[in-house]
C-alpha cells in the first residue's frame, strides 16, 4: 500500500510464457542479470538481501520484503540513491490462456521528479527486455538498456 504523500510507477504486461519461467526470471540473479543489472547476487526467500551493480557509482542493495513462489516477487531498497531508498519494486504473475499476467509496481517514491519519470521510462523499456528474453531468449546487451 503506497505511503501518503507517495507515488508508484505501475506497469502490466502479458508474456507468453509459463508463469514459472516468468518468476525464474524476475528473482533468479543470473536471469535478473539478463535483462536488468550487470551483475546481481541474491536468493529468492524472505529477507534475503539482493546486491544490484549497474556501475560503481550504482551499486544498489535491497532486501526481499515478499515472496510467494510462482507468485509474488517483492524487494524493499535498503541501500540506492535517496530518490530510490525509501522504495519498494514488486512482481506479480497471475497464469492466464496465453502465458503470464505480469503486474509491477514500484512504490513509495517521495517525489515525482525527473529521476522518478526517468525510472517509469526506464521500466517500460526493462519490462519489454523481461518479455524479449524469457519469450525468445533475446539479451540485450547491458550497455544498451535504458
Amino acid at each position: 500500500m503506497p505511503r501518503e504523500n507517495s507515488f508508484g510507477i505501475y506497469h502490466d504486461l502479458h508474456i507468453a510464457a509459463a508463469t514459472e519461467a516468468v518468476f525464474q526470471a524476475v528473482c533468479l540473479p543470473e536471469k535478473l542479470e539478463q535483462w536488468w543489472p550487470l551483475r546481481c547476487t541474491g536468493r529468492p526467500e524472505a529477507g534475503a538481501v539482493y546486491n544490484f551493480f549497474f556501475t560503481p557509482e550504482f551499486d544498489w542493495y535491497g532486501v526481499v520484503s515478499e515472496m510467494v513462489p510462482d507468485k509474488i516477487f517483492e524487494i524493499k531498497m535498503t541501500k540506492a540513491d535517496t530518490d530510490w531508498d525509501p522504495t519498494r519494486f514488486r512482481f506479480e504473475l497471475e497464469p492466464n490462456a496465453s502465458g503470464t499476467l505480469l503486474r509491477f509496481s514500484h512504490i513509495h517514491w517521495m517525489q515525482r521528479n525527473a529521476h522518478f519519470r526517468t525510472a517509469s521510462y526506464c521500466w517500460a523499456i526493462l519490462l519489454h527486455g523481461l518479455k524479449q528474453y524469457v519469450e525468445k531468449g533475446i539479451i540485450l546487451p547491458f550497455e544498451e538498456r535504458s
